[in-house]
Order: C-alpha cells, then sequence, then structure tokens
C-alpha cells in the first residue's frame, strides 16, 4: 500500500489571486480535499477529475462536521495511501486549528505538510487602507480571537489587559457577536474611548465594506452599516489612515457583483480588468471549448501549407489549437513559409503573436464581418488561397464574404463548443442565491447555454436581478431571440466597451 500524506494548506483571506502557487499546486494533485466555510468556491475548480472533495465548513452554532470527524478523516484517508488536502480559510496556524489537526496527525504517524496562507488580517488592513504597523505610533501588532469556548472555567483573553498596551494594533478575529462587549472591556482596561478603531468585512473579495470609529462609537457605527462576519476588527492609531489611503472601495466597481459566462482560463482578461477596477467576479461557465479536429482537413492543409496566402482567426482558442497541431507535424515555424495573418479581436492577436508571428489584418471592430471586409480592403483575395480556422458554432458569413470577393477558401475546423452543466457548480449557487448586480455575454452561444440552464441559474426570492450586458450587435440579437432584457450593450464589441458600459449604467442606478 502506497503511503498518503496530509497537506494542510492556507487558502488565504478569499481572493483566489492570493492564494500561494504552493497551494495552488496541492489542490491539482490532490486526491481527496476538505475545505472549510470561507474558502472561495473558484479554488474548488482547480481540483482534478476523481478528486473527492469534502465539505467541513463551521459557522456559529453549525459545525458541518466535528473537529474529532474532521481529524478522523484525514488520518482515515492518508493511511489509505491517498493525497490529501485540508484547504483552511486564511492561514491553517491563525485562528485556523491547525496545530490541532498537525497534533492529531503526528500521534497518528501520518505525514504531513503545512502551507502558510495569508491570514485575514493583512488582507483587512491592505484593502481597508489601515497599515497595520506604522512608524512613530504603532510597533507592536497583536492578533486576538473574540471567540470563546463557553465550556472554559476561565476566559482566555483577558481583554482589559490588552487595554493596557500603548503603541500596538490589535488585530481581532471572530469578534462580531461581541463586538460591543469586547470595545467596553478594552476602555475599562484603560484604552482611550477616542482611540481610532475600524471593522473590515469580506476583505479582499470586490465585496468588502469597512466603517471606521473610534473605541467608544464604532459598536454603534456597524450596527447602523449592518456590518456581520466575516470581519476583522482593527483597533489602535494606524486606523487614522483609513480616509487617507482607502484605494479600494474608491474603485468604481467596489462593492459590485458581476457575473461573467465563460471560465477562467477562457476569460481572464475580463476578469483581470473588472477586479481591477474593484469588482467580485462570479464565473460562470456557460460553454466549454474543446479541441475538436477534423483530420481529413488539417492533413490535406498541412500537406500544402505553403501554397496558401492568408490563415484567419476568429478566437485564440482556434490558435492555441492550430499551433499545438501544426507543431505535430513541422519542427520550425518557418514551416508556415508565407502565410499571412488574420484574426478578430486583441487576445487573438496576442496568442498568434505569441509565436513572434505579426498580425497583418484586424479589424477595429472585433466581428467576422469586420473581418472580411478588412481582408477584403487589402486587395489581395482574387485568386488567394485562404485557411479560415473555425469550430462547430462559426457563422458562414466570413466565409461566404471571402469567397464573393473570389478567394479560394478552405476551411479547417479545430474546436467545439459546448454548454456545461451548472446544476452542481459552488460559483453558480451563489449566484442562485445571491444573484449579482450585472452578468455580461461576450457571445451567442453563452447566451444560449444560460437560457438552457435556467432552472440550474434560477435565482432565489431575495437574490439581487442583475443588468444583463452584450459585447456587440450579434450577441445582443440572440438575446433579443431567446427573450431576454438587455441593459446596455458595448458601443464597440470590445471587453473595455463593454466595462464602460458596466460602469455607466451602474453608476445611473438602473
Amino acid at each position: 500500500m502506497s503511503t498518503g500524506i496530509v497537506h494542510l494548506v492556507g487558502a488565504g483571506p478569499g481572493e483566489p489571486d492570493l492564494v500561494t502557487l504552493r497551494a495552488r499546486e496541492l489542490i491539482t494533485m490532490a486526491e481527496v480535499l476538505l475545505y472549510d466555510q470561507l474558502v472561495h468556491p473558484e479554488l474548488l475548480k482547480w481540483c482534478a477529475e476523481g478528486c473527492e472533495v469534502i465539505y467541513a465548513g463551521k459557522t456559529a452554532g453549525c459545525h458541518t462536521l466535528p473537529q474529532e470527524e474532521i481529524e478522523a478523516l484525514l488520518v482515515k484517508h492518508a493511511k489509505a495511501g491517498k493525497r490529501v488536502v485540508r484547504l483552511k480559510g486564511g492561514d491553517p496556524f491563525i485562528f485556523g486549528r491547525g496545530g490541532e489537526e498537525a497534533r492529531a496527525l503526528a500521534q497518528a504517524g501520518v505525514a504531513f505538510e503545512i502551507v502558510p496562507g495569508v491570514t485575514a488580517a493583512l488582507a483587512a488592513g491592505a484593502y481597508a487602507g489601515i497599515p497595520l504597523t506604522q512608524r512613530h505610533t504603532s510597533s507592536a501588532l497583536v492578533f486576538l480571537t473574540g471567540h470563546e469556548d463557553p465550556a472554559k472555567p476561565v476566559p482566555t483573553v483577558d481583554w482589559r489587559s490588552y487595554g493596557a498596551l500603548r503603541h500596538t494594533t490589535l488585530a481581532i478575529y471572530m469578534g462580531m457577536g461581541r463586538l460591543r462587549h469586547i470595545l467596553a472591556e478594552l476602555i475599562a482596561g484603560g484604552l482611550a474611548p477616542t482611540t481610532p478603531a475600524a471593522v473590515v468585512q469580506w476583505a479582499s473579495l470586490g465585496r468588502p465594506r469597512s466603517v471606521a470609529g473610534t473605541a467608544a462609537t464604532l459598536a454603534d457605527l456597524v450596527d447602523q452599516a449592518g456590518l456581520a462576519a466575516p470581519a476583522i476588527i482593527l483597533v489602535g492609531d494606524v486606523v487614522k489612515n483609513h480616509t487617507a489611503i482607502d484605494w479600494f472601495e474608491q474603485l468604481p466597481l467596489f462593492g459590485r457583483r458581476v457575473a461573467i459566462t465563460r471560465t477562467r482560463d477562457q476569460n481572464s482578461e475580463l476578469r483581470d480588468k473588472l477586479e481591477a477596477l474593484g469588482a467580485e467576479v462570479l464565473e460562470l461557465p456557460l460553454i466549454r471549448v474543446t479541441k475538436d479536429v477534423d483530420k481529413g482537413a488539417l492533413v490535406e492543409i498541412l500537406a500544402e501549407l505553403g501554397q496558401y496566402d492568408w490563415i484567419v482567426f476568429t478566437s485564440a482558442n482556434g490558435v492555441r489549437f492550430f499551433f499545438e497541431e501544426f507543431f505535430k507535424g513541422f519542427p520550425d515555424v518557418r514551416s508556415l513559409g508565407g502565410l499571412r495573418f488574420a484574426c478578430v479581436g486583441a487576445a487573438t492577436a496576442r496568442e498568434i503573436e505569441r509565436h513572434r508571428l505579426r498580425v497583418e489584418c484586424q479589424p477595429v471592430t472585433a466581428t467576422g464581418e469586420s473581418l472580411a471586409d478588412a481582408l477584403i480592403a487589402t486587395g489581395s483575395l482574387d485568386s488567394a488561397k485562404v485557411i479560415v480556422v473555425c469550430g462547430n458554432l462559426n457563422r458562414d458569413t466570413l466565409v461566404k464574404k471571402l469567397a464573393a470577393a473570389r478567394a479560394i477558401v478552405d476551411r479547417l475546423p479545430l474546436y467545439r463548443t459546448e454548454c456545461t452543466d451548472l446544476a452542481n457548480d459552488p460559483v453558480a449557487e451563489d449566484f442562485r442565491q445571491h444573484g449579482a448586480d450585472a452578468i455580461l455575454f461576450a457571445s451567442s452561444s453563452a447566451v444560449q447555454s444560460f437560457i438552457g440552464q435556467a432552472k440550474s441559474l434560477q435565482l432565489a426570492k431575495t437574490a439581487k436581478r442583475p443588468l444583463a450586458g452584450s459585447i456587440g450587435p450579434q450577441t445582443s440579437e440572440t438575446m433579443k431571440q431567446v427573450g431576454m432584457d438587455i441593459a446596455f450593450e458595448a458601443k464597440k464589441p470590445s471587453l473595455d466597451s463593454l466595462i464602460e458600459g458596466l460602469i455607466k449604467n451602474l453608476k445611473a442606478g438602473r
């Protein structure tokens, strides 16, 4: 029997991009994964097919699995020879009970590894513009837990003793249920009532909220704002910097939930742009793009590659799949000969340019029709041989217009676009329960899949109904055909224009 191992892994404060490279590597390698309530659902998508995923989350008054049972599961699966990942919010050794689990593994003779993570207090300070230490004012930082085990005869934290500390920042975890009591005890211990204090909720995600006041006023301000767990309480002079350097809450999409309708691999550029503007992004993978090569067409075209004048791409997927097949038969990019490249969209152009190849024809408007017009305008199509790389859903307009311009056009089918099943997708569940401020559609196939999965995406009564945005006329036409309301359409079929429309409409309160 092979020897198993348990990896106690910090999942960071929430935002998937803040996990360590080691954490991501281990998630992809896991055979069994146990995760906590505050682990972002996007991380679960990194699991390999066949990985057993077990929810072990805890909320106030509700433990899905008792701690002893979690530890027993870790031991059981490791002794069965499995690679087990125990994914814990923040850092496993900072109020995460990672120490208890490590001791249980050691006592059972199970090999384990500790992978640190970004703890919530660090994210709370960074995203709220509150430096946790500051020269001249705060030379010490204390992490405290506001959660007390009711079975303890004596409380672990003597809050009054911490009230007597000077030049110190207090970062208090799990204290929202006892906020008023904690602040009163700190003041009773000598903390000045005027000491700056703040609460930061959902740090690092696109929905963080913060309230700042003083030790005397903070509890009332939090009640008025309706803030609740999960949140970090910060007490100390460093909170004075909150207003001056509160960079994240000033971003134009701060506090907005935006659903995008393709996977991270297919839409990383859109996600990155939205997150840079402060949005919380929900990825609903409505479509899946897979390689689906027409072997006959591929062999014929590659055998006569030197006779073609143009190769045309309408997606980055087509570029990737083409070069994967090309390099199976040709070791050198010079085998492309004098082939000229044309494409739609900046992302497709970048994928071509990765191979140190120049795109000679790219229309301003990212549509197949515009690309055909741009190629015709070059005056090079009469009797020219053209390869059009396509998928199963490509429209005929591009090919027909090129053929009408007397080009000899050969299709090269390389990929297939299919609808996914979101019934058990954790991000889709989040969308169903909470909704979003907006949902963005970048293709007709995503619209059709959205309608096809209406049951899997049906919003709860209390969920926010999102505005629907379209990237361009073709997508909008499909939305109209299926009876979907269009809140806005990008002025140009580009990601930047789509985001501009999103910001404008959200500001208008539509």
